[in-house]
């Protein structure tokens, strides 16, 4: 771990009622780098995020960021980080430039330095034009990256995005992605990203841990751990009531097919050759009196990685986790 930024070592937190947010998680994170922490609504993302930047203490574990641990040195860890929460931090009755002065004021950033780097931050932002502007005047997109201009304001070693693009339009999104690949590129500033979306962590992240109920199920590059399920995604979706768990016998029992699992009314299973695998499942499906209403077939994914480690889907997690 000599070149990390950031080393979590059976990290663990439980709440009041016996609610454990997280069970043991380790991972580490390379300097310089985007490092995707991925996972569905309530899986332990934020409260990873909350330990990593000193706003609760671990249970048990321990926790590095910058070469400071996170128990013994909050103060100086807070020196070396930037931080962007779910929520937008901004002031929406104050200007654009008012917020990044508060910013640098509460880190007592000289007035000239603070200046030239709130006007460096207006320009690589492309807000100057709205810096004396209200900010409740501001478009979902322009609050957001003025966001992330406040978390820089102090010149982070590590900066910590916690679900940057929720509610943001594809447009602002993709947007903010490019900004975010450029700090890491051009600034050599370490990103740690947490994200519920799939494309996101695929494009971003140079590494990732993918979180599921406190634990890292599964962790790598993105082609590593896709690159680990062999062959196609057969994805069918299943038609009507009833017969629903005899269609994963049924396709498991299919030459060249394996690992079907059943996810509420989707069937997916793995196969050597999709293509050629689609219509011996599709017989053997209505055979055994099977309705089926598509069947797809696709490369891995990230969500097929969550559903091996997990054993469900990354969209029934979120589903669980919002009945809950």
């Amino acid at each position: 771990m000599e070149d990390s930024a950031i080393e979590v070592e059976g990290v663990v937190k439980t709440y009041p009622k016996d609610v454990r947010a997280l069970a043991g998680v380790c991972f580490a994170v390379e300097a310089g780098t985007v490092f995707g922490l991925l996972g569905p609504n309530g899986a332990g993302k934020s409260t990873t995020v909350k330990i990593l930047t000193t706003l609760t203490p671990p249970d048990a574990g321990r926790a590095i960021v910058a070469g400071r641990d996170v128990v013994r040195e909050p103060d100086l860890v807070r020196r070396t980080i930037g931080v962007v929460g779910q929520k937008h931090g901004v002031d929406p009755d104050a200007t654009g430039r008012e917020n990044l002065q508060l910013q640098g004021d509460l880190y007592g950033i000289a007035r000239r330095e603070l200046r030239a780097r709130i006007d460096g931050l207006l320009e690589r932002f492309e807000l100057q034009e709205a810096a004396r502007r209200l900010v409740r005047t501001y478009s979902g997109g322009m609050q957001r990256r003025l966001d992330v201009a406040m978390g820089l304001i102090n010149r982070p070693r590590v900066l910590f995005l916690d679900e940057p693009t929720t509610g943001l339009d594809p447009e602002a999104r993709a947007e903010m992605w490019e900004e975010i690949e450029r700090l890491a590129r051009e600034d050599g500033v370490t990103v740690l990203l947490t994200t519920h979306y799939l494309e996101e962590a695929d494009r971003l992240a140079a590494e990732l841990a993918i979180i599921d109920r406190g634990r890292v199920v599964a962790a790598g590059t993105p082609e590593e751990l896709k690159s680990e399920l062999r062959g196609d995604t057969l994805v069918v979706e299943l038609d009507g009531a009833g017969l629903h768990d005899a269609a994963v016998d049924v396709v498991g029992r299919v030459a060249g097919v394996r690992d079907p699992v059943l996810d509420g009314s989707v069937l997916r299973a793995r196969a050597d050759a999709g293509a050629r695998a689609v219509p011996t499942v599709l017989a053997a499906l209505e055979g055994a009196g099977v309705a089926v209403a598509a069947a797809t077939v696709a490369r891995p994914s990230l969500d097929d990685v969550y559903l091996r480690h997990a054993g469900r889907s990354f969209g029934a997690a979120d589903l669980e986790e919002a009945r809950s």
